[in-house]
């Protein structure tokens, strides 16, 4: 069999879904088709073949380019003539989808979150939708990491009986392993995302500078790439200590390790949140807001603490909350949410279930051939 993947970035077939093409490749030809970027000569290293798609701009909405995008992934197809695709993101999961209804292809998209512009009311959620109704009208099966995304697109008519739900993108439970609860004299708050609004960022800083001063033991640390306009924000709190800003972190495993809880206070439409399985299954307690993508992980005062979202004070309130557990207690919840991760969230199961939809394709030919015969 012949499986092409399609994304929009090679950073996340990295990190969430290495497995499964390791996996794949044991059995079948794989091809992934993605922007060139700074992981493409790994992904390849694992023997998926690449094929670069640099039309593909992530926030881009010329029609021009997006129709060409179209007809790119046609010509792809048409080449590589897969047995299966296998799409993620808004714009692979549409335009590809779009390319491989037109060519009779099975399809298998994976709604990783609705975004900005399918969440939010307007004319950008509407052409959204439109294209995601054309995109999936044909998927043999859309997989969802949460309810409310599979709920929204029911109500919207955009999928019917063809849908699933995944445990998000799972977590790599070797990778990701339990290392002793820290016991020294400081207590290490952690944020890690792409440093935009919609993360929360803001947030965080605010019960940083609160917290700080009142707690001096404690130390707030900050990981990932700068989107929004925050780099002289954090440069200036970095400088005055407020907060340790690492920029971005090709491997978490080590931070996790001197952390003492992950504060993530996301408002960003999320699939679910992969940061909150990493922790977890690093056995840190984490804190997160009330929203899809993030409470599906979290057993509120259990292996963490929820927060209303966009709510500095609660979420300084529920930090205060925190420092007066024990360190017992604190090391307590870490292990809950180990736990809950390997019975619920373990990366083998997502991998099971794209293994099942390429044996359905086969499945499907082998009894066609036998109709026909």
């Amino acid at each position: 069999m012949t499986v092409l993947i399609l994304s929009n970035n090679d950073c996340g077939l990295w990190n969430f879904r290495r497995e499964l093409i390791e996996e794949l490749k044991k059995r079948h030809k794989v091809y992934f088709s993605v922007p060139n970027g700074n992981y493409v000569k790994k992904i390849s290293a694992l023997g998926a073949k690449y094929v670069p798609c640099d039309l593909l701009i992530r926030h881009g909405i010329n029609p021009v380019n997006e129709l060409k995008l179209i007809n790119y992934y046609r010509n792809v197809l048409k080449k590589i003539t897969p047995d299966i695709v296998f799409t993620y993101t808004i714009k692979p999961n549409a335009y590809g989808g779009i390319a491989c209804a037109q060519l009779n292809i099975p399809y298998v998209a994976n709604i990783t979150g609705l975004g900005t512009a399918i969440e939010n009311r307007g004319l950008i959620q509407k052409i959204g939708l439109m294209l995601y109704k054309r995109g999936l009208c044909k998927a043999q099966k859309v997989f969802f990491q949460n309810n409310e995304n599979r709920d929204f697109m029911i109500e919207h008519g955009i999928v019917k009986g063809n849908y699933d739900i995944l445990p998000g993108s799972g977590v790599n439970l070797e990778k990701y392993t339990v290392a002793p609860y820290p016991n020294h004299e400081t207590v290490d708050f952690v944020f890690v995302a792409r440093i935009m609004k919609e993360k929360g960022i803001e947030q965080y800083l605010d019960a940083a500078k609160v917290i700080r001063r009142k707690h001096p033991e404690t130390r707030f640390h900050v990981c990932g790439f700068c989107e929004g306009n925050y780099k002289e924000t954090l440069d200036r709190l970095n400088q005055d200590e407020t907060i340790i800003y690492h920029g971005m972190v090709e491997d978490m495993t080590p931070v996790y390790k001197i952390c003492s809880c992950v504060v993530h206070p996301t408002y960003y439409p999320e699939g679910l949140s992969n940061v909150l399985l990493e922790a977890l299954a690093s056995g840190r307690p984490v804190i997160t807001t009330d929203r899809s993508g993030c409470r599906e992980v979290v057993d509120d005062e259990i292996n963490g603490f929820i927060v209303r979202e966009k709510d500095s004070r609660d979420l300084t309130d529920k930090i205060e909350k925190f420092l007066r557990l024990s360190i017992e207690i604190r090391e307590k919840m870490g292990l809950a949410g180990r736990k809950k991760v390997e019975r619920e969230f373990d990366r083998d199961i997502v991998i099971s279930k794209y293994i099942a939809e390429i044996d359905a394709v086969k499945i499907k030919r082998k009894n066609k051939k036998v109709i026909i015969n």
